[in-house]
């Protein structure tokens, strides 16, 4: 016999409830395959679940839109903070500074080695360091300007990052609630989907046809899947009752 298969996806639980409800709207209310007190649950239910899924969406938008351009100002930032560090130790090469200018950066005097700036937070650490260090640097009159980058160049680079990581942030964090929310409704929608269709095949239960049975059914939204071969088992069984028929 085929099986039924409840929805597993948001659009499909939509379908199955305003499917019913489109059903029981062409009918009488004591003619409708399940209860007025569950019609009443699904039109309450309804118009929130679609809201949340609408919110839910529009938050995800807005952080997979952000994405890429938060992408390009964090690999920039990435790229000046490098260059400066970079540049730094160039100049130390040179003779033009000395290696001990390097502490002012929270670097290892005695290392040319360039910090580890992969992660969002590597960024926002080193990008701090750089920006202090360099004022500090300046006010103690030790070295010279270090240009290509400047360090004007390097905070608006790492600003820019700093306010597209905090609007990212933002959105990651609405996504999650947005998402969470939806996840809620989603136990509420399964819960009354699972209550609706039981209600209907109650409903239809003494008919003995079981295929007029399931397009009865079918009517209200139900969803039935036939096991493979099924299709064919069934079709040469009701041939087989016909032929016998016919020999009475």
């Amino acid at each position: 016999m085929p099986y039924r298969r409840l929805p597993n996806t948001d659009a499909a639980r939509i379908r199955a409830l305003k499917g019913a409800l489109t059903k029981g709207q062409d009918l009488e209310i004591d003619t409708i395959a399940y209860s007025f007190a569950l019609k009443q649950k699904i039109e309450f239910f309804l118009p929130k679940f679609e809201v949340a899924i609408q919110t839910s969406n529009l938050a995800k938008e807005k952080q997979f839109g952000n994405s890429p351009k938060f992408s390009e100002y964090a690999k920039k930032a990435r790229l000046y903070i490098s260059h400066f560090i970079q540049v730094l130790n160039f100049c130390i090469a040179r003779g033009e500074m000395k290696p001990s200018v390097r502490t002012y950066y929270g670097l290892d005097e005695k290392s040319s080695k360039v910090p580890p700036l992969l992660t969002e937070q590597d960024l926002l650490e080193w990008g701090e360091k750089i920006i202090k260090g360099d004022q500090e640097r300046a006010l103690k009159r030790d070295g010279n300007t270090i240009y290509n980058p400047t360090i004007a160049v390097v905070r608006v680079n790492f600003e820019n990052f700093k306010e597209h990581y905090t609007r990212q942030k933002q959105f990651q964090t609405n996504t999650a609630r947005e998402s969470y929310n939806v996840a809620q409704y989603r136990k509420e929608a399964d819960a009354l989907i699972l209550e609706l269709w039981n209600e209907i095949e109650h409903h239809f239960e003494n008919i003995p046809d079981e295929e007029e049975k399931r397009r009865l059914c079918e009517e209200y939204g139900l969803v039935y899947v036939f096991r493979k071969g099924e299709k064919d088992r069934i079709r040469r069984r009701k041939e087989a009752e016909r032929i016998t028929l016919k020999l009475f």
